[in-house]
């Protein structure tokens, strides 16, 4: 571990108040609540939507098996615990390259036989999805749902292949009737588009070097060929919320969205 350079998972860490992160990666979070001081409900509203997008493929969609790529640090509602809440059977491959992540993921589950974790780049399916675990973990000839959050905003690598491109890759790979949880940092193009590009500039330029805002357009084309599940793509916020809005959301909440999408079972239209 680099105490020096800021680390995706340990910044997340960070912004959720958690305690397994360094100066260097709340520098990096002073930075960007300095441009916005709401920013850190991206990383409040990311995780919120994964334990309902969790809770709904577990229980609505029926899966009981999931692979988590970029799974971050093990906080209090961790994959595995919310999907087996509602199906104990599930079994759980999580996928980091964080060696703070592997290190304290594993001790998690050290006694877990139904949920593990690799380490891997998540931005190379086709390396990634012939490991040996991966494909021993999982039953890949049932319905699977893979799990992308707050991921792809920090591919750098658009230049040599897009997010679009991975993204097909491993939606290739997946049984018919599986699922793909995805969410990314949004420019929502309205009033908040300009807020959306300055937090996007804070964190291109900082240590940690990435973190893109992408337009509707441009993620929906990430779900291409997929059936969105209702709402659909949209903020975080608005994936089937628990109950009512009670005040006004603010930029941050308003520039991240997400979705969840099912791959047609063979012979559907």
């Amino acid at each position: 571990m680099d105490a020096t350079k800021p680390s995706i998972a340990r910044v997340y860490d960070a912004f959720l108040s958690g305690s397994d992160n360094y100066e260097v990666d709340r520098e990096v979070v002073r930075k960007v609540l300095k441009t916005a001081p709401e920013a850190a409900d991206l990383a409040v509203e990311n995780r919120r939507f994964l334990i309902r997008a969790c809770r709904y493929l577990a229980g609505q969609a029926g899966v009981t098996q999931v692979l988590d790529c970029g799974s971050g640090l093990p906080t209090a509602e961790n994959t595995h615990t919310v999907v087996r809440r509602i199906a104990p059977d599930s079994r759980v491959v999580y996928v980091d390259d964080d060696p703070l992540v592997l290190a304290h993921s594993r001790a998690l589950l050290a006694r877990d036989e139904s949920a593990v974790i690799v380490s891997g780049d998540i931005f190379d399916p086709e390396t990634l999805l012939r490991n040996e675990v991966v494909r021993s973990q999982l039953d890949w000839d049932s319905p699977i749902a893979l799990l992308h959050m707050g991921t792809l905003h920090h591919y750098n690598g658009e230049h040599a292949r897009t997010r679009q491109d991975i993204m097909r890759s491993y939606i290739d790979a997946l049984p018919p009737g599986s699922y793909v949880a995805m969410s990314h940092f949004l420019d929502p193009e309205d009033g908040y588009s300009a807020m959306a590009r300055k937090m996007e500039d804070v964190f291109l330029h900082s240590m940690m070097g990435s973190g893109t805002f992408s337009t509707a357009a441009e993620l929906k084309g990430i779900f291409n060929g997929l059936e969105l599940i209702a709402p659909g793509l949209v903020r975080c916020v608005d994936w089937r919320p628990e109950g009512p809005r009670l005040k006004p959301l603010n930029v941050a909440q308003r520039c991240i969205a997400g979705g969840v999408a099912r791959k047609q079972q063979a012979g559907n239209p």
